[in-house]
């Protein structure tokens, strides 16, 4: 894309792949699953346009960065390790940050770890989930959808892998995208995922083009979707290696936005945010926004007004 440099840092013991544009203040720009430093590919222009520095890392186990094959090294303190890295490596003090979904995640952690090197925080599609002592997330996840549950299918090493394979990429990721349903995703056992039958086309959104989809195709080709699994895997294992953060608040100044008719808001997610417990957690939350219509890839499905919302929240730092 036009104007983008991409280079490799060090960061954390590993090769990070970063792409970047503008000059000025830094925003660094965390993404999800199944994406890749692309997925940011709207804001990084626009805010490259209006004066910032626009960085967007491959974040382990994605796209050109280095990919452990240890999965038991994709907790919340390798990431955010990374993370950091990353930001030293390109010469900033403090960044603004934005985060979707596993990004988002990563971004909460980031700011609970670090907040020392956040000016703001812009957090997409997934809440702050403040550590329950009681019961392991998976558990919780299980009771709540059951075991069926996407998350929940995930878990086994090589299972949902095998599965995946037998799609095919390119369906696999088209699935994923073009996924605009409030409700939860379940992945029956014993049947393909999605319930897939390869002779029905997937029609793609007007906001999501065919070369788009081959761009994150290509990687994904390359790498194979573990080390974003990784991530899912490593739900109880952030949960045991962060007892000392139990009842820890955030406190950095943030913006929290969603789609009505994402997954993610559509659970106790809904409930959390509107009876004030994301406030009580992140006392600093100055907005949330709640996009009428929109599904999980906000950014992608509506980048303008995502631009805007990013632009209009740091311009007042």
């Amino acid at each position: 894309m036009e104007g983008i440099e991409h280079t490799t840092v060090e960061a954390n013991g590993i090769k990070i792949h970063i792409a970047e544009k503008g000059e000025g203040p830094v925003i660094l720009f965390l993404h999800g699953f199944p994406e890749l430093w692309y997925t940011w590919r709207h804001q990084i222009q626009a805010l490259a346009s209006l004066g910032y520095r626009a960085v967007a890392p491959d974040l382990r186990g994605h796209g050109d960065s280095d990919a452990p094959a240890d999965g038991t090294c994709y907790t919340s303190l390798h990431v955010v390790g990374d993370i950091i890295g990353v930001v030293d490596a390109i010469g900033a003090d403090q960044v603004f940050v934005v985060g979707h979904d596993w990004g988002a995640y990563m971004a909460w952690y980031l700011c609970l770890y670090r907040p020392d090197r956040v000016k703001a925080l812009v957090n997409l599609s997934v809440p702050f989930s403040p550590r329950n002592p009681r019961r392991k997330p998976l558990d919780s996840l299980s009771a709540l959808f059951g075991d069926d549950y996407y998350i929940c299918r995930f878990q086994e090493p090589g299972v949902i892998e095998t599965e995946f394979g037998e799609i095919g990429v390119d369906r696999v990721l088209k699935h994923f995208l073009t996924y605009h349903d409030p409700s939860p995703l379940l992945l029956p056992k014993g049947k393909k995922a999605f319930g897939d039958d390869p002779a029905t086309p997937i029609a793609l959104p007007s906001w999501l083009s065919e070369e788009e989809v081959h761009y994150y195709t290509s990687k994904y080709k390359k790498t194979g979707f573990t080390g974003g699994l990784n991530y899912y895997r490593s739900l109880d294992r952030n949960w045991e290696l962060t007892a000392s953060f139990t009842g820890c608040q955030i406190k950095v100044p943030t913006k929290f936005i969603v789609g009505d008719q994402d997954l993610t808001y559509n659970a106790p997610t809904k409930e959390f945010i509107q009876s004030g417990g994301l406030k009580k957690f992140v006392p600093l939350l100055e907005d949330v926004a709640v996009m009428e219509g929109v599904g999980h890839f906000i950014h992608e499905e509506k980048p303008d007004e995502i631009n805007q919302h990013i632009y209009n929240f740091f311009r007042n730092f």
